[in-house]
């Protein structure tokens, strides 16, 4: 994979995407809570912030909020996270969100047999406002330099619009010579009025056409993309890791560009116990990281975006493609033992994890 060097640009990595303020009710359930904690959180944006915090890159985030106290919460969480904020295009408030507002997320963890649970309020944000022309690409990619371009199938899935705010922004980044990921993220709440599971395959596969690195797992190639393994069950476990692996292969031959694949594997027992793993395909073979059974888990959320600013993080570090997917399933994991959508480990902890290290307490 030939990365761009990193004295020649300014950011290690850019996403596009929506970010929102998630409201969590705690142990308790969003029907029934009289207070919330507040956190930020978006698919795209997770990784970037991620690539920050945990791995120490310069990192940049492309998106839009609303001119009014909600945008700047949300602002004053994104200092915290550290991803650059130069990129962000802001929309005049209307004063009551008739035309544009933030988006809401409002997510309970789960515990034991109940299952989380996460009810969206976004319709109309900013960020579903995008569109082609919006954002100076060529400043973002050519002016000030990107080695790495994340995006994913959420962003895709919020408007009419946003599908081609993404082919313009692949296009600009491979012109440039940035090297692009995309993260299926199948939401079939997001893909429901619009069309359903056929616009999705519809809209994916066109944007699949200027991908390097392709992220999802069983659910996100079948319903994003339309790629099918007869036998294959909902959760990929055990046995199934070949069929998966054969799914792969089938998406290669179609999309030869491809030049890695990566998925997380996850068996769920209940909310808070889950087998932990994941694959990448890179130059032709498998690459599989430390299955983790019966992981214990607190908040789920974010897990897979952590696995893929790991991964990222991996390869922009020239690692090999088994270190990459170490990285990413490791940050993964922890990233499952916070609340909130983004991660909380540091790159110490990620190597320890990687290493063999055990939960006893540092002292």
């Amino acid at each position: 994979m030939r990365i761009r060097p990193r004295q020649e640009c300014k950011w290690d990595a850019v996403s596009l995407g929506e970010i929102m303020l998630r409201l969590d009710p705690g142990e308790g359930r969003v029907r029934s809570a009289r207070s919330f904690r507040v956190w930020e959180g978006g698919g795209e944006y997770n990784v970037t912030r991620g690539l920050k915090r945990c791995f120490g890159l310069d990192t940049t985030v492309v998106t839009a909020i609303p001119e009014n106290d909600l945008g700047y919460l949300l602002l004053d969480f994104l200092y915290q996270g550290g991803v650059d904020t130069s990129h962000i295009k802001w929309f005049p408030f209307d004063g009551i969100g008739r035309d544009v507002r933030l988006g809401l997320n409002f997510t309970e963890r789960g515990f034991g047999i109940r299952g989380a649970l996460g009810v969206s309020d976004r319709a109309n944000s900013a960020a579903s406002k995008l569109r082609k022309g919006d954002i100076d690409w060529k400043r973002v990619f050519e002016d000030e330099g990107a080695r790495w371009f994340h995006c994913g199938g959420i962003f895709a899935a919020l408007s009419d619009t946003t599908p081609e705010v993404v082919l313009e922004a692949m296009e600009a980044a491979r012109n440039a010579g940035t090297i692009i990921s995309y993260d299926l993220n199948f939401r079939p709440s997001l893909w429901k009025a619009v069309g359903g599971t056929e616009r999705a395959i519809q809209v994916n596969r066109e944007i699949a056409g200027y991908v390097d690195v392709m992220i999802g797992n069983e659910e996100d190639f079948t319903a994003a993309l339309g790629f099918t393994v007869e036998g294959m069950g909902e959760d990929v476990t055990g046995l199934e890791v070949d069929k998966f692996k054969s799914m792969i292969r089938t998406v290669v031959k179609e999309f030869p560009h491809f030049q890695a694949v990566a998925t997380t594997l996850r068996d769920v027992h209940s909310a808070t116990v889950n087998d932990w793993g994941a694959i990448l395909y890179h130059d032709g073979a498998f690459f599989e990281a430390q299955h983790r059974p019966r992981l214990e888990i607190l908040d789920r959320v974010g897990g897979g975006d952590s696995f893929a600013s790991g991964l990222i993080y991996g390869f922009l570090s020239e690692k090999t493609p088994q270190q990459c997917v170490d990285y990413g399933a490791a940050h993964g994991a922890l990233a499952m033992t916070t609340p909130g959508d983004t991660s909380m480990a540091s790159l110490k902890e990620v190597e320890k994890i990687m290493a063999g290290g055990s939960a006893r307490v540092d002292r």
